[in-house]
């Protein structure tokens, strides 16, 4: 199957289960959509997707994820996710993200570690001037682009960084999420919507590179450890 775009009833939809997200619903209104709407072309998409980024890929290419909300350790107990997703992940932590919601996509690279010793290692990069001055430039580059850098982070600072720190508002960053939103609007209903996740992924590598040239990423024995403050 070829993407072709989102039909505004996918957005539909999710505006739909903002208002009524019971199972009964869901059975009666929205799965015939959501399969037909949602499903199809964002499967479609992550076919496009793997042939583009195989070298990246992996034997699971991107993954999409199901319908379904895991609401065992949630105080909501709505039934089903108000997006979705699909995903790309380059190693542990380290992928590209993309998902559908009322509002249209939402396209990004994220770094999203483990546990409290994949953090400290982050922050000591983020800390050299010279690793840290690297992030600093490819964060800016992104932001003059359009992207929002975001991701958890702490409301005050790392114990032990100064106040005046030059890469204070990275230090506090325990993920990083880097990405752009497309729509409402007539892109996410055509093929471009397509063209607009493929160059968004292309423009947030340098960020995923800068985790990889400095192994950030996580080894066996780290998790599980806290995270720290």
């Amino acid at each position: 199957m070829t993407f072709t775009g989102f039909p505004p009833g996918a957005l539909r939809l999710y505006a739909d289960l903002a208002a009524d997200n019971t199972k009964e619903a869901w059975r009666l209104r929205h799965r015939e959509v959501y399969e037909r709407d949602v499903r199809a072309p964002m499967d479609a998409l992550a076919g496009e997707l793997t042939e583009v980024f195989g070298e990246l890929a992996g034997p699971d290419g991107v993954r999409v994820l199901g319908p379904v909300r895991d609401t065992r350790m949630s105080h909501d107990k709505s039934p089903y996710k108000t997006y979705q997703g699909a995903y790309l992940d380059v190693l542990p932590c380290l992928g590209f993200w993309v998902h559908l919601d009322r509002e249209g996509l939402y396209v990004s690279g994220r770094y999203y570690p483990y546990a409290g010793a994949e953090v400290a290692r982050y922050r000591a990069a983020v800390d050299d001037p010279h690793s840290g001055g690297e992030l600093a430039a490819i964060t800016a580059e992104l932001a003059a682009r359009g992207f929002t850098i975001g991701g958890d982070r702490l409301k005050s600072r790392p114990r032990g960084v100064p106040a005046d720190h030059p890469r204070l508002g990275l230090l506090r960053h325990r993920k990083i999420d880097a990405g752009r939103r497309y729509g409402p609007g007539p892109d996410v209903h055509t093929a471009r919507a397509g063209e607009l996740v493929r160059e968004t992924w292309q423009l947030v590598r340098p960020l995923l590179d800068w985790v990889v040239d400095h192994k950030l990423t996580p080894e066996p024995r780290d998790r599980g450890a806290d995270a720290p403050s």
